[in-house]
């Protein structure tokens, strides 16, 4: 009997992992198309099937896709974001060339390019921050100036918050436009910047699954000037005209980037006029949503994107209605992280679901701020929001930590 293959292009560090298993859960084999497969610590212990082939040649991906044809049954193939985004747009077009299920690769492309995205939900109505698009630091003084400080610059193209910064000032507004512009973060093409008002207020994010709501979670951050979560709660607490109108713009919002194929995550946050959306997202969030998904409502999000993915009945029904929460373990400071205690007593608490660290004593940190600054993350569950509040930080109060200075050579050997 041929094997039922699953493709994935690219890898995922948080939630990778979970996409292998749920493919295998659903008598998948699970093959990732990787042009360093070293990069995904996930892949060699598990045994999976990685194959290394250039993920930014679509021709290339074709000819492996081809090949694996001889010997497999290609159910379905998917993509991963990050950096760019470009495996989630390859992926579409991979889907479109084998007449697999799969999105429109050229929406999928026009929502990861943020200033497109911009434009498209505001010709459609759809509230957004005032926004400028900058090539150059007199467009980013200039555009700041007819927006209004503070204002968000971040890169027109990325994901996890990087290079995303608060400016309040003229200092700050030239500091970061610089380092945007200083053409050493990796850039494909010349820098291109977004400059858009700050949006004051909670921010919320909206789970769908086709065009249907799956959850929306309320979250905060650290302080400014970066944004980098500090907590995530499933479900948000909403009056039920504020879930009205949260569900209504984000379904006009895949109406207006003509989405509503598989998952999509939209970030907003309530301004003063009501709900301003920051930023749509055609995939699964990374983190921890997921597993929080899944303990507030029961649904699997992963496991259901897969069935979209090979055309296999879905099922978004919620079996349960508790509160689930996330805490992020961020540093405050650089430098070697000497020792990390209490992570065991924390997982032990009734309630909690999950504690983990990303990494070990004697580990570098070097904060970006962005998703890479966490060092690991506490989830908690339990009926009530108050109750789970509650539980989170009983286990959070269990870590401690010691991070010390990096050691001064003073110019000695």
């Amino acid at each position: 009997m041929v094997e039922r293959a699953l493709i994935m292009v690219e890898g995922h560090q948080r939630i990778g992992l979970r996409y292998v298993q749920a493919a295998r859960l659903l008598g998948l084999h699970p093959i990732t198309l990787s042009a360093d497969p070293t990069c995904y610590q996930y892949l060699a212990p598990e045994g999976n099937e990685a194959i290394c082939v250039n993920t930014d040649d679509l021709n290339a991906l074709i000819r492996e896709c081809s090949r694996l044809r001889a010997t497999h049954d290609i159910a379905g193939i998917t993509g991963f974001s990050g950096g760019d985004e470009s495996a989630c747009v390859t992926a579409g077009k991979l889907c479109r060339h084998f007449n697999l299920p799969g999105p429109n690769p050229r929406s999928i492309e026009r929502c990861y390019d943020k200033f497109t995205q911009r434009q498209l939900l505001a010709e459609a109505g759809v509230p957004v921050p005032a926004y400028r698009l900058a090539t150059n630091a007199t467009d980013v003084e200039r555009s700041a100036a007819e927006i209004g400080l503070p204002v968000i610059v971040k890169p027109a193209v990325g994901s996890g918050s990087s290079g995303v910064r608060l400016c309040r000032n003229v200092d700050e507004l030239a500091e970061h436009a610089s380092y945007l512009l200083d053409g050493k973060r990796g850039g494909r093409s010349s820098p291109r910047i977004l400059v858009e008002e700050f949006a004051h207020g909670p921010y919320f994010s909206t789970d769908m699954m086709g065009n249907e709501v799956v959850g929306i979670a309320s979250a905060d951050f650290e302080p400014p000037p970066n944004f980098v979560f500090r907590e995530c709660t499933y479900p948000a607490s909403l009056s039920d005209d504020e879930y009205k109108r949260i569900v209504e713009v984000s379904l006009r919002s895949l109406q207006a980037l003509s989405l509503g194929w598989g998952p999509t995550c939209i970030e907003i946050r309530w301004a003063k006029q009501g709900p301003v959306v920051i930023e749509v997202n055609p995939r699964i969030a990374g983190g921890t949503n997921p597993q929080l998904v899944q303990l507030a409502y029961g649904i699997d999000l992963i496991a259901e994107h897969i069935k979209i993915v090979t055309g296999a009945e879905y099922n978004l029904r919620k079996t349960r209605r508790h509160a689930a929460a996330a805490r992020c373990l961020n540093p405050d400071r650089d430098g070697i992280l000497d020792w990390i205690d209490g992570v065991s007593r924390a997982a032990a608490v009734t309630g909690v679901a999950e504690a983990e660290l990303y990494v070990g004593p004697k580990t570098p940190i070097v904060r970006k701020g962005d998703y890479r600054d966490r060092i690991g993350h506490v989830i908690a569950v339990s009926p009530s929001p108050a109750g789970t509040e509650a539980i989170l930080q009983r286990a959070v109060d269990l870590i401690s930590w010691s991070i010390i200075p990096f050691p001064s050579f003073d110019g000695q050997q």
